[in-house]
């Protein structure tokens, strides 16, 4: 290790740090970005250490710029005694003993090599950031040193993440240390710009600029959620007198380079998040951050995962911010208003993401379901159960047990469902064309358009942004698939080939349009998308959709990258999907009976069914009447008072007495399927079955005699009027004439005496003059008032002043003489 060593915040502790290791086997570092955690710790374990250093970093910029710094600090080139290696790229030789490598890739080599032979100690570098990748390499590394690498170091590094939660995953017993490093940072004023009305993230950042440019000097690091946004935000800048720079991930590396040097005039550099953290923009003074970032996220209901836009939580925009104050008093614009509440710290991608690779990685670990493994945050159930389900459709898992292909797969560095288009797609289209399809399917930011064909012929231009790396992806792919059996290196380009394999990669994203009018889709995993407006594709009768999403609240999916196809394709691509079957359902008032052709959920073809069985006929009316209620039957006035008589009869005495809510007659049809129900097959037939019948169905010998004498339809009254009773409400209800119940005094009851009936005592022309369960009490205190209101209003009738007395009528009787 080279004596003239950054005078960084972390050279002060390089000993305690190697020496922490060399007692424990494990320790925590956490140390804020700046503080030299990324450089001067692996340069210190290396010297202490016979054996390699290999440093896992989150992001592909970030591992090389690790690498070039330490380099230079040992006054060597990269390959030297300090190397790296990303997906494609590799510097390093018999003389390295750093390497610096994407955690992707350190995953891929553990997957592949469990005893990490000749490397003493892993770095995992900014743990905070809880990639996917990140959580599963450190289980497996857990997993490895509890067993086959006991004496393997583990150093955990990280900016902001809780020191003692992850020290308890490196050493359950306790005894893993935490270290800890404060950074030498200067005060940041912290200013809120946030949009205006209507105002674009990237018109409201450039506006930020803007502001940073005029209030002090230095340069101005940005933010931005995407690569679109930093391309929108550079063209707002436009006119302005500094160097405006791009920095993110698909960059080639002089480009990245050109970003993280100082030049002759300022710089606004526009990030994504790579320049969190792991790498040093030396002359910043002023921070803008948008608040956003783009995360993976996965719909598994409709079968759509990408990236979408999320608020940055707490902790990310400190550590943004902070970057304003590495060098001198800084000033940090954010665009979103102050005082709204962020979460404490990021949405692990575990979580989150989809998580059919992690299912591939685990099941070649031989722990498919991952319980036998220490997890930061354990892969939820569902989502890894779905994984699963992906790779055995693929063929890469066969009764929980990786297969041969499955391990093929996995070592090609892809996503299992573009493993499986590179393997199969090679043989049906040849290597090359494969991989240039699969190249551009796994960097979906290198198109510019929303169809296949098109993209891959300006990337083969070789004058499109992109293309460079994209053949260097391509090459690699290449030579991964090499010459195995049924590959070929035909030049590609025919007709139809780049669709096959979209759709090999996602067989259900093939998509048939659904009317002939608006260019809206259903693809075979059931959900509806559309394409953009003006899209040259919006003619096609089939399309192979390679990358769709859905905004919040969106009715429809959006695709934004797909080929034209057909059926002969789709069915050639997915016969996994394809299933014929009889289907017997209800459909607008009737039993539709046929045998239907699909691709998933798209309807290919179909014919009538002329004989469907009974069972199932009677499911799809039954369906039916679930949909629109019992309704369907005929319900005559007769009916309605003996459903209302019987869920009287129901609530107040129980059983035996039935149910007879739509709810419970539907739920055990058994009970009542009889009769004309038997041959019914439409809304008519089901009109013409009287609810009645149906009803008087569900009574035994026990219940149908006393129907009547429980619930009646009629009661007597002392006129000689029989009259019904209205069995709708909780109480039955008697309307009766004041007249007509003249001397009774007992008032009725029903269900064996059990439920008092409502009395609803009219005047002569049938309104409601009083209402009583309690006649002994009207006739003293309620018919007073009654008669003193009405005899004037009806002098026909009787108003006797004792009308216990008095004898019923029916009718007004003829005054006396």
């Amino acid at each position: 290790m080279p004596d003239d060593l950054p005078d960084l915040p972390v050279r002060a502790a390089l000993g305690e740090v190697t020496g922490a290791l060399a007692a424990h086997g494990a320790a925590v570092l956490v140390a804020p970005p700046g503080t030299g955690k990324t450089t001067l710790v692996p340069l210190a374990l290396a010297a202490a250490s016979e054996q390699r250093v290999v440093v896992a970093e989150p992001r592909r910029l970030a591992t090389r710029a690790a690498a070039a710094r330490m380099a230079s600090l040992l006054g060597e080139a990269v390959g030297e005694r300090v190397g790296y290696a990303v997906r494609g790229e590799s510097r390093s030789s018999a003389r390295t003993r750093i390497e610096v490598v994407t955690s992707g890739l350190l995953l891929r080599r553990l997957v592949a090599d469990p005893e990490l032979a000749g490397v003493g100690t892993v770095v995992l570098d900014e743990c905070h950031e809880r990639h996917l990748d990140a959580d599963l390499l450190l289980a497996l590394l857990l997993d490895a040193r509890a067993g086959l690498r006991p004496e393997l170091g583990l150093l955990a590094t990280s900016a902001t993440v809780a020191g003692e939660r992850l020290a308890e995953l490196l050493d359950p017993a306790g005894t893993a240390p935490v270290l800890r490093v404060s950074a030498r940072t200067f005060p940041v004023d912290v200013q809120h710009l946030p949009p205006v009305r209507g105002e674009a993230v990237e018109a409201c950042a450039a506006r930020a600029v803007r502001a940073a440019l005029a209030d002090g000097d230095g340069d101005v690091l940005v933010f931005l959620p995407g690569v679109a946004e930093i391309r929108r935000t550079a063209a707002a800048l436009g006119g302005l007198d500094v160097d405006v720079r791009p920095l993110h991930g698909r960059l080639p590396p002089a480009e990245q380079d050109a970003a993280l040097r100082p030049g002759e005039r300022r710089r606004v550099v526009l990030a994504t998040a790579v320049a969190e953290s792991s790498l040093t923009v030396p002359g910043v003074r002023a921070v803008v951050d948008a608040g956003l970032a783009r995360v993976p996220r996965t719909d598994h209901r409709r079968g759509l995962s990408g990236l979408v836009t999320v608020r940055v939580s707490a902790a990310v925009a400190e550590q943004r911010a902070g970057r304003a104050g590495r060098e001198a008093p800084g000033r940090a614009y954010r665009c979103w208003p102050r005082g709204e509440l962020l979460a404490r710290y990021p949405e692990p991608e575990i979580r989150t993401a989809d998580l059919t690779r992690l299912a591939l990685d685990l099941a070649c670990w031989g722990t498919p379901d991952g319980s036998a493994l220490t997890w930061w945050d354990p892969p939820p159930a569902g989502p890894l159960a779905a994984g699963r389900e992906v790779l055995r459709a693929l063929g890469a898992v066969r009764d929980g047990r990786v297969t041969g292909r499955g391990r093929r797969m996995a070592g090609l560095g892809l996503h299992p469902r573009l493993a499986r288009a590179l393997l199969d797609g090679s043989a049906a289209v040849g290597t090359r064309t494969a991989a240039e399809v699969v190249a551009l399917l796994d960097d979906d930011t290198l198109a510019a358009g929303a169809e296949v064909d098109a993209e891959l012929g300006r990337l083969r231009s070789g004058g499109a942004p992109g293309s460079g790396r994209w053949r260097g992806e391509v090459g690699r792919l290449v030579r991964a698939v090499g010459a195995g059996a049924g590959a070929r290196s035909e030049a590609g380009g025919r007709a139809g080939a780049a669709a096959l394999v979209v759709a090999m990669a996602q067989p259900e994203r093939l998509a048939r349009r659904r009317s002939a009018g608006a260019p809206v889709y259903l693809m075979a995993g059931g959900t509806a998308a559309e394409l953009p407006a003006g899209s040259a594709l919006a003619g096609q009768e089939w399309l192979a959709v390679a990358v769709a999403d859905r905004s919040p609240g969106a009715a429809n999916a959006r695709i934004r990258l797909a080929a034209a196809a057909d059926r002969e394709l789709a069915e050639r691509a997915a016969p996994a999907l394809l299933a014929e079957a009889e289907e017997v359902r209800w459909q607008d008032g009737d039993v539709l009976a046929r045998r239907v052709r699909r691709l998933g959920a798209i309807e290919l073809e179909q014919r009538r069914l002329p004989d469907p069985p009974r069972d199932a006929v009677r499911a799809a009316v039954l369906d039916g009447l679930r949909a629109e209620g019992l309704g369907l039957l005929r319900w005559s006035d007769t009916s309605r008072r003996l459903r209302d008589r019987l869920a009287t009869l129901h609530r107040v005495l129980g059983e035996p007495w039935p149910d007879v809510s739509d709810a419970a007659l539907l739920a055990d049809p058994d009970r009542w399927w009889t009769g004309r129900l038997v041959g019914a097959r439409s809304r008519a037939d089901l009109a013409r079955v009287d609810a009645g019948e149906v009803l008087r169905g569900l009574l035994d010998w026990r219940t149908a005699p006393r129907l009547d004498e429980l619930a009646p339809e009629r009661i007597a009254v002392p006129s000689g009027s029989r009259i019904a009773l209205d069995w709708s409400g909780e109480q039955p209800v008697l309307p009766v004439r004041v007249q007509e119940a003249f001397g009774w005094t007992d008032s009725p009851t029903v269900a064996d005496g059990r439920l008092p009936v409502l009395l609803h005592l009219l005047s002569p022309a049938g309104r409601p003059a009083a209402v009583t369960a309690d006649l002994a009490s009207f006739w003293a205190t309620g018919y007073p008032q009654v008669r003193a209101e009405l005899r004037g209003r009806y002098p026909k009738h009787d108003w006797p002043e004792d009308p216990l007395a008095a004898a019923p009528s029916r009718r007004p009787r003829r005054p006396r003489p």
